[in-house]
């Protein structure tokens, strides 16, 4: 009745299926990874979230590379703005996703070391992209500033080239090396988006709110469909191979029925 199973067509529907099912499994167990590594990296910003701010030299220096925990910790930092040496940082987008720029400006420590404060995001309205902004000034004096610690960024992690030959005072990339040696200074490592205190008249737009966590629920729920399609791969096999059996003895009681009627009648 299962010959047919020996057939070139079921032979390859058989040994698919079984490709199929470790697949599928090894699938599931993947997603399950990206479940467990998202989930980490979202605990790691609740964390630094939580956490209270703390002087940003308690947690970066000179040459530091800002880590995964350090990442988005707040902290604050007592000086002045060198508004002489600012730049902005193109192709960056607002919350409208409006694209314009960064304005990335020096912050010159009470030690003399300097900070570089994101202080938010202006518009790209400027007669050219070539011409520099208008940029809204920032607070004069000594004043304390309070930001989340950002990581350098690089192409790798950005996607974002470093283009070479910008116009003056226009960057790619925030880069804490970079910027020591545009200024020749003392640079500590990575960046700080400000979100304190507010500009006037709201501009330029602060980009160090709550940051947007990963979903790590949506992995969660592909690694279970994944394994589901798994278990539904020898359950349509075998509902494949019901079918066709069905299919082939309905045909063979047809053929036998029809052989009947077509027999001379015994004399």
């Amino acid at each position: 009745m299962y010959r047919f199973l020996l057939s070139r067509q079921w032979v390859i529907l058989t040994l698919v299926s079984l490709l199929l099912i470790p697949t599928m499994i090894r699938l599931g167990i993947w997603q399950m990874h990206r479940y467990d590594e998202r989930t980490a990296r979202n605990q790691l910003v609740s964390d630094a979230l939580d956490a209270k701010p703390v002087p940003v030299e308690s947690l970066t220096s000179p040459g530091h590379t800002v880590t995964s925990k350090e990442r988005y910790h707040s902290v604050t930092a007592k000086g002045h703005f060198d508004t002489a040496h600012e730049v902005v940082v193109r192709r960056r987008t607002n919350s409208d996703d409006e694209v314009g720029y960064h304005v990335l400006t020096p912050f010159v420590l009470n030690d003399g070391k300097v900070l570089l404060v994101n202080r938010g995001w202006i518009p790209a309205d400027g007669p050219s992209q070539t011409a520099f902004p208008k940029i809204p000034a920032p607070a004069r004096g000594e004043t304390t500033v309070t930001g989340r610690l950002m990581p350098d960024e690089t192409t790798e992690a950005s996607g974002i080239k470093d283009l070479k030959g910008l116009p003056d005072r226009q960057i790619m990339l925030i880069n804490s090396a970079q910027e020591a040696k545009r200024l020749g200074a003392e640079v500590l490592g990575g960046y700080v988006a400000q979100t304190a205190p507010d500009p006037k008249g709201d501009t330029p737009e602060l980009m160090g709110s709550k940051p947007g966590m990963e979903n790590a629920a949506l992995n969660y729920a592909y690694a279970f469909q994944w394994w589901l399609f798994a278990a539904g791969v020898p359950i349509g096999w075998v509902v494949l191979v019901r079918r066709e059996t069905r299919d082939r003895r309905e045909k063979a009681e047809t053929e036998s029925g029809a052989e009947s009627e077509t027999e001379p009648a015994a004399v």
